[in-house]
């Protein structure tokens, strides 16, 4: 079947009216009918390939596929078999079941990418593309609305050559993924190049990185700036302690973008979280979703946590779990979850030393609550009905 294939494809080696010189002077004139029932074929099996690009045959017959264009050298037909692309899958959050393109792999990937009149989204996490595959795909990664970039160990090297695909005029990228890529402080220059006026990113994931808290103060101060559009940000497991806080907090009052903050895994302690929970009192902060979870933080700032859920208007996900909160802190936030005021919709507090004791005034406090329609407390999940 694989000779057939590479056949059927080297019929297309010129466009369509021309596609049967090649093999003239051996098998004689094509009939054009038969030209275009090989292109629909082809197209059909591409349009299969991406629909099963879940699982590891999938995603090999797909690259596969790829080759079989390639080898033909003609852009016209690839460019009609392709056409646009909801989403080209070859990684996965499992690295087992992910492909390992080889430099050859990715310089195909970009040929196909570069024909495709349009790209939703690039799947490629945990595909081992590091620094000399993203020189392979620089040339047409501005094309992905949503680029999937996880555990790839790109390095604050690999992250230069994205900075220059995200930052170019051309850029329609919109949603990087670039958790778990051995990314330092030394790339956080590069960073905020992708906050910048003209680039069209709204979604970073910077999580499972060590950018520490010289990188996110460099970060922040990108962030606060007016023109910073993004409104997504990820940084949790990225070694940031409450030496940062100030900056962020700052940040976090100031842009006018941010809806959603993921700080979780991280060590803020008592003082950090202090300090980014003054901001969202802030009139003019927009943050809708935050994790704090497993910041180490005690039933210290469980007062200026409380203030929070009174007195924000755009928060309405919050997340509190795995720290050390205990009952004396937990009492003072359902005081403030039951204040008319409130308007959390969605509060996690699991596995933050509670006991019975505070059950109570945890279920007064889901009743008492018209916004509240989920309370994550140690493993069960309590809701309002709707």
């Amino acid at each position: 079947m694989g000779d057939l294939r590479y056949f059927s494809v080297s019929l297309l080696a010129s466009p369509p009216q021309d596609s049967s010189k090649p093999l003239m002077e051996f098998v004689g004139q094509f009939p054009e009918e038969s030209i275009h029932q090989v292109i629909d074929w082809v197209k059909e099996n591409v349009d299969n390939q991406i629909g099963s690009s879940w699982s590891e045959r999938g995603k090999m017959n797909l690259l596969n596929t790829l080759h079989y264009l390639f080898e033909s050298q003609n852009p016209a037909v690839a460019q009609v078999t392709l056409g646009s692309v909801p989403r080209l899958t070859f990684g996965d959050a499992d690295a087992k079941k992910a492909l390992s393109p080889t430099p050859i792999d990715c310089a195909v990937l970009s040929h196909a990418i570069g024909l495709c009149r349009t790209i939703n989204e690039l799947d490629l996490r945990n595909c081992c593309i590091q620094y000399e595959g993203m020189l392979r795909l620089e040339a047409v990664l501005h094309k992905c609305q949503v680029l999937r970039l996880e555990g790839n160990n790109l390095g604050d090297s690999g992250i230069k050559i994205l900075s220059k695909i995200l930052t170019d005029s051309k850029s329609k990228t919109q949603t990087v993924g670039l958790a778990d890529n051995n990314l330092t402080h030394c790339c956080a220059e590069v960073l905020v190049s992708l906050t910048t006026a003209t680039s069209p990113l709204k979604e970073l994931e910077l999580g499972y990185n060590k950018l520490g808290d010289c990188g996110v103060k460099l970060l922040s101060a990108a962030l606060g700036r007016r023109e910073c559009k993004l409104q997504k940000l990820r940084l949790n497991k990225n070694d940031l302690t409450s030496a940062c806080a100030e900056e962020l907090a700052c940040a976090l009052c100031t842009n006018r973008s941010l809806t959603e903050v993921d700080l979780g895994d991280n060590e803020l302690g008592d003082i950090g979280v202090e300090l980014v929970s003054a901001a969202l009192v802030e009139t003019d902060c927009t943050i809708q979703k935050l994790c704090l979870k497993n910041n180490g933080f005690t039933c210290s700032p469980a007062e200026k946590l409380a203030t929070v859920l009174r007195r924000s208007r755009s928060l309405k996900e919050l997340d509190l779990g795995h720290n050390k909160l205990g009952d004396r802190g937990m009492k003072r936030l359902t005081t403030a979850l039951s204040d008319s005021d409130c308007q959390i919709q969605e509060l996690r507090v699991e596995d933050n030393g509670l006991t019975d004791s505070c059950a109570e005034d945890l279920a007064d406090a889901l009743c008492a609550t018209p916004s509240l329609t989920k309370l994550n407390w140690v493993r069960t999940t309590w809701g309002t009905q709707e």
